[in-house]
């Protein structure tokens, strides 16, 4: 009961530590292109957000994918215990 409790607090930590570097990246990846060139490239012809859904999609699974993980680990620790 304890060891799970730890391991979660500790998975916690380290996926709010990639949620803030993961926004920390996205705020420093902000154009500063001046006003006539900020409608240019993938941005104007709406493709930007095609890209930013395929990687949302690509963490959102792969978060989905190590929380599953885990809660196998979990219940195989706990039947060998």
């Amino acid at each position: 009961q304890t060891k799970n409790r730890i391991r979660l607090r500790k998975m916690k930590k380290y996926i709010y530590s990639f949620l803030l570097l993961m926004i920390n990246s996205f705020v420093f990846a902000q154009d500063t292109a001046s006003a006539t060139e900020a409608g240019t490239g993938m941005r104007s012809e709406g493709k930007i957000y095609v890209v930013v859904a395929g990687v949302v999609t690509i963490l959102l699974g792969l978060f989905l994918y190590i929380i599953g993980l885990d809660r196998k680990i979990t219940r195989l620790e706990k039947k060998n215990s």
